[in-house]
């Protein structure tokens, strides 16, 4: 005997492992912080010390519609002990099925060392460096190996929901080009007995290479959850650096490793989520003449609350063109 049923729209994954809401609106209220960080260390001091912007804590709200996320935020009053930073900070994170990818355009200048009293004068006050400039411009491209059971976008954007434990294999590249320059030594002077990269006054490199990692979300009751996750890089570095204690000016071809960072905990009941995260990416240069070290240390902080939206018919008929520019 004949019988009719519905056809079932097609799933581009494993809806066993998570489930999609891509006609929902993910709204959003935030705290954030992040900043770009210089350290200096050498191969005969261990410890490190770092050069940390001035950067206020934010408060924002934001939504998520399909591919598309917009967030605002304003900033807290920033700590005048420390300085004044003036920056541009643009980041665009793309979570897609198959592929995620990573945008950095940074722009920082004025800068304090930490901790307190560290090559200041005064222990109670902070090495200031009101001339110190830090610029990185570049991405990184993972592709995802297991995207149909694994989902970064239910971590970070919350338009999707992991129902089961589940990772996956990643692999790409990364490529950059950035500049460390300030009007004199990057070594204050009180330090300049510690540190072989005394006298250096600037770095100018590009870095490009290849890299893998791996992702893994873990699903705990049902409602709660951890994602996290490591690309490790190895680039091949062009250096360009001016000034320099041990070493002269010149250029330096070197392999330097470098990861990027993922970590989310959170909860999430119905249409309701709060997480925590954090993202960061780690770059290592070589001096011109040594094997002294600088680092570049990008890292974003984030509370966030977040409620799903189902539009009714009115808002559906409105997002229409949305929905024929983005199925």
């Amino acid at each position: 005997m004949p019988a009719w049923a519905q056809v079932q729209p097609s799933q581009d994954h494993d809806t066993s492992y998570y489930e999609s809401f891509p006609k929902d609106i993910i709204g959003r209220v935030f705290v954030s912080k992040k900043a770009t960080s210089v350290q200096l260390q050498n191969p005969d001091n261990a410890s490190r010390f770092s050069y940390e912007p001035n950067t206020p804590a934010t408060m924002g709200a934001g939504i998520t519609y399909h591919a598309v996320t917009l967030n605002l935020a304003v900033g807290f009053p920033a700590h005048a002990e420390k300085g004044k930073t003036h920056f541009l900070d643009l980041q665009t994170h793309f979570y897609g099925r198959k592929w995620t990818i990573d945008l950095l355009g940074q722009f920082y200048k004025g800068y304090y060392l930490n901790p307190r009293g560290l090559g200041a004068k005064d222990v109670n006050s902070y090495y200031i460096r009101p001339d110190l400039h830090v610029t990185v411009i570049g991405g990184a491209a993972y592709h995802l190996f297991n995207w149909d059971r694994f989902s970064y976008r239910a971590a970070i954007f919350q338009d999707e929901r992991q129902k089961k434990s589940a990772g996956s294999f990643l692999l790409g590249g990364e490529t950059y080009y950035g500049i460390i320059k300030a009007d004199s030594s990057l070594v204050p002077p009180s330090l300049s007995g510690q540190y072989s990269q005394r006298g250096v006054r600037s770095l100018r490199f590009f870095k490009i290479g290849p890299g893998a990692g791996y992702a893994h979300t873990f699903v705990i009751e049902s409602d709660f959850f951890i994602t996290a996750s490591l690309q490790a890089n190895l680039s091949v570095d062009f250096v360009h650096q001016a000034g320099g204690g041990t070493g002269s000016s010149g250029n330096r071809v070197s392999l330097t490793p470098g990861y990027i960072y993922r970590v989310v905990a959170g909860y999430g009941k119905g249409v309701y989520n709060i997480n925590l995260s954090a993202v960061g990416n780690s770059m290592n240069l070589k001096a011109n003449t040594s094997d002294d070290k600088f680092y570049i240390n990008t890292a974003t902080y984030r509370l966030t609350f977040s409620r799903r939206f189902t539009p009714g018919p009115w808002l559906r008929n409105k997002l229409k063109p949305v929905d024929d520019l983005l199925p």
